[in-house]
């Protein structure tokens, strides 16, 4: 049956969850508060890590799986590259040990038959010269993985959403829900006008929280430093030398890229996050700033004297478990949140259309059970994630 639905927010959630849902025949309105790709979004940045490498975490592995089909299908259909797959390089100060996320991933890796290899410190000097091998004692390279050019691929679907007709409203801020008797029916914009629809999905990122306030005990935003570097050798930084990388990523969070098309390394931090509010200020804070150029005089010592280009604060949506939040509102009915991504939703864009047109359509699907509304319990991050208090839980 043909639904009129309101998509608010075009990041990857939003533009996917569209795009999926006018396939199927519905009538589809998305709203943004800026120009599609907004440049504040998430995902409206120049890359993003595509990596199945989740611990122990087989759910995420299966989701990654069907992910990599898409993302070469894209590839394919766009006649343009913005996957590149260079692999990702995994590397960790000491050795690995049961227990820890590298061993557990190469082993669920291997179980699964993508055949990583593995990468000790003599490795590393001989293969990726750039990385100061006394430093890192073993890890390994994975081959099914890479970086896409997300804000790109943002572009690209949301050029698809104009071909396919559905109906684009930028520089049109949702300032609160239209109900009636309970259920929702619509949104107001910031201008007072009132846009009706049979189901509302507020897939807004970081801004979810600030829209729904009510959510702000299970999900809530954080910034997370990125920073552009301008190598004084940019062929140094290339693959297959210096692939897509992560550094002892479970107890530091650095991690990074090749050289961009537009010339800068950018190297980030996947950890605790700094707290936000979305509409102020989001300036990444000197204190960060002289970590990351610590960090990069130990690890990559020819980037030490590199200029800055650029900095960002990447906009999470986190939430208590890490884990994506896609479901109807228990309470509210006709309301649908499509959020959550929590600093790694990015990377299954090729099935989070379906994901969420499923959830909607109340469809079974293979993943929606893990994402489904819940409330809050203990602090938890994905594997990957530098967790400042995750030693001490387990002490």
């Amino acid at each position: 049956m043909q639904q009129k639905i309101i998509v608010v927010g075009a990041g990857i959630f939003g533009v996917t969850a569209a795009l999926e849902l006018k396939s199927r025949g519905h009538d589809v309105s998305i709203f943004d508060p800026g120009p599609i790709p907004h440049p504040e979004a998430s995902s409206t940045d120049i890359t993003k890590m595509i990596r199945m490498d989740y611990g122990t975490d087989t759910l995420y592995y299966n989701m990654m799986e069907q992910a990599f089909e898409g993302w070469r299908a894209w590839n394919a259909e766009w006649g343009e590259d913005l996957f590149h797959e260079d692999g990702f390089l995994l590397m960790r100060k000491d050795p690995f040990a049961p227990g820890i996320y590298e061993q557990d991933c190469f082993d669920e890796l291997t179980k699964r038959g993508h055949n990583p290899t593995r990468v000790n410190s003599e490795k590393l000097a001989a293969d990726h010269p750039m990385w100061n091998a006394e430093v890192y004692a073993d890890g390994y390279r994975n081959d099914v993985a890479g970086w896409a050019q997300s804000g790109r691929v943002v572009e690209k679907l949301s050029e698809r959403m104009r071909e396919v007709g559905i109906s684009i409203h930028e520089g049109a801020a949702m300032q609160s829900l239209l109900q009636s008797d309970g259920t929702v029916t619509g949104i107001v914009t910031a201008d007072g006008i009132e846009h009706t629809a049979d189901v509302v999905i507020v897939a807004a990122g970081a801004w979810t929280p600030v829209l729904l306030p009510e959510l702000e005990d299970v999900m809530w935003p954080t910034g997370h430093p990125v920073i552009h570097f301008d190598p004084p050798n940019p062929d140094d930084f290339r693959p297959p030398t210096f692939r897509p990388w992560s550094a002892d990523i479970s107890r530091t969070g650095w991690y990074g890229f090749p050289l961009h098309p537009t010339g800068v390394v950018k190297i980030a931090n996947h950890g605790d996050g700094i707290p936000v509010d979305p509409p102020g200020e989001k300036v990444v804070p000197q204190e960060w700033i002289d970590r990351a150029l610590a960090f990069v005089k130990e690890t990559f010592p020819a980037l030490a004297d590199a200029p800055i280009m650029k900095t960002r604060l990447c906009m999470y949506c986190d939430t208590w478990d890490g884990d994506l939040w896609v479901d109807h509102d228990p309470n509210r009915p006709g309301l649908v949140v499509a959020s959550g991504g929590s600093g790694h939703g990015f990377k299954f864009a090729p099935v989070l259309g379906g994901l969420i047109a499923d959830v909607v359509e109340k469809r079974p699907n293979p993943f929606a059970e893990r994402f489904a509304w819940r409330e809050r319990g203990e602090l938890r991050r994905e594997s990957a994630r530098f967790d400042s208090t995750r030693e001490l839980k387990t002490e």
